[in-house]
């Protein structure tokens, strides 16, 4: 490298250093190697390819790649990360999901083309589509039993909190009501084999149901789920007037904290292993036979380490033997243990992980109650 090209290395470096620089301006990814420099902001290199889909507002640059000069540089070092969150995220609301670079692909993109195409957040009080209490169209539905994805008419009401959707256009009835503030929303492509897929869980009948949507144009499906997301948040606000918006957005939608495969035993514990796919809802565990299934099999309830409940590696002595899976976790509560096998080690270390993590948190009052429905189920 010439002594040229390395002031400008490391002049570019420095301004990188800047606070607010060294992660990613859009997902929070550490060690961004690219930059608008039309917005003067450091991204990823996942952001950049969002931000290439919208040449009339964001112009790339590689960091390593591509020739700096010194007005570049300057003009980078004027602006920066925490310059762009001030304007572009000045009113951002509180419901709106706000995606990390763990999250979908469709979130990033509308997330980067809300605040730098659409400019949604520059301005207090503007008029946004999921703003507004009311919201009805068509999304693609997976049926419960044939698996095909029919068009089904959606209705989301801030009114009366439900969100209810018909078979037919015409339809008077609808053939579910659900409770606003009883739905967790997350997206999920791989699952529904559609980068739209989103997944609506909610209870019924005190069972998890689930309902798998898409749509086909990305900011319709992501208008809904900020749309049940406010509707959330406003409900939130009446039941709970002293809290702050943070607390408040922590009970809105939310992803699993682990999905996956394991095997599980009854009871009894002396019949065979049978492999489920679990979803691990803070406290609730579920499993189903298939991933898109209506309908959980189970549930087990993952209580407080203060309360009695314990994750161990491994199974209790003389545990029939499984298949080829040999990586066992016990889970210990009040009332029995739950056994569970992994295909691999690096499964059964993160499911202990994210179990420990549960068990450190104390339980709030709605979960004691929890709980104890789970206790009487039994």
């Amino acid at each position: 490298m010439s002594a040229e090209k390395e002031r400008i290395f490391r002049a570019l470096k420095d301004v990188v250093q800047i606070p607010g620089n060294g992660i990613c301006g859009d997902c929070g990814l550490p060690e961004p190697e690219w930059a608008s420099t039309t917005l003067g902001i450091f991204i990823c290199l996942n952001c950049s390819g969002i931000h290439r889909n919208i040449p009339d507002v964001s112009i790339i640059k590689s960091l390593l790649l591509d020739p700096w000069n010194d007005s570049q540089i300057q003009h980078m070092a004027s602006l920066g990360n925490e310059a762009a969150k001030r304007k572009y995220e000045a009113f951002v609301p509180a419901y709106y999901y706000v995606p990390t670079y763990r999250d979908s692909q469709v979130l990033l993109e509308q997330w980067i083309r809300s605040k730098y195409e659409r400019k949604d957040f520059i301005e207090e009080n503007k008029p946004l589509a999921h703003a507004a209490g009311y919201r009805e169209g068509f999304l693609w539905k997976r049926g419960r039993d044939n698996g095909q994805f029919l068009n089904r008419k959606f209705i989301l009401t801030e009114g009366d909190g439900i969100l209810k959707y018909f078979t037919k256009t015409d339809a008077k009835v609808p053939k579910a009501m659900i409770k606003v503030d009883n739905i967790n929303a997350t997206f999920q492509p791989t699952k529904i084999g559609n980068p739209n897929g989103l997944q609506l869980m909610y209870l019924k009948d005190n069972s998890t149901r689930n309902i798998f949507v898409y749509h086909d144009e990305e900011k319709e499906i992501v208008d809904w789920f900020n749309a049940i997301r406010a509707i959330q948040f406003h409900y939130l606000k009446v039941a709970f007037p002293g809290a702050s918006d943070q607390e408040l957005t922590h009970k809105l939608t939310r992803n699993f904290l682990k999905e996956g495969y394991m095997e599980k035993t009854g009871p009894k514990q002396t019949e065979g292993f049978k492999k489920r796919w679990f979803s691990l809802d803070h406290r609730r565990l579920m499993y189903f036979k298939d991933p898109l299934d209506a309908y959980a099999r189970g549930e087990v309830f993952i209580g407080s380490s203060d309360n009695g409940y314990v994750v161990k590696e491994g199974l209790p002595p003389g545990t029939p033997a499984s298949g080829s899976w040999q990586h066992g976790i016990t889970i210990v509560t009040p009332d029995r243990d739950f056994l569970f096998i992994c295909e691999t080690e690096q499964d059964r270390q993160e499911w202990v992980s994210v179990f420990n993590g549960v068990m450190a948190q104390q339980m709030s009052p709605q979960e004691y109650t929890v709980e104890a429905y789970f206790k009487h189920r039994r």
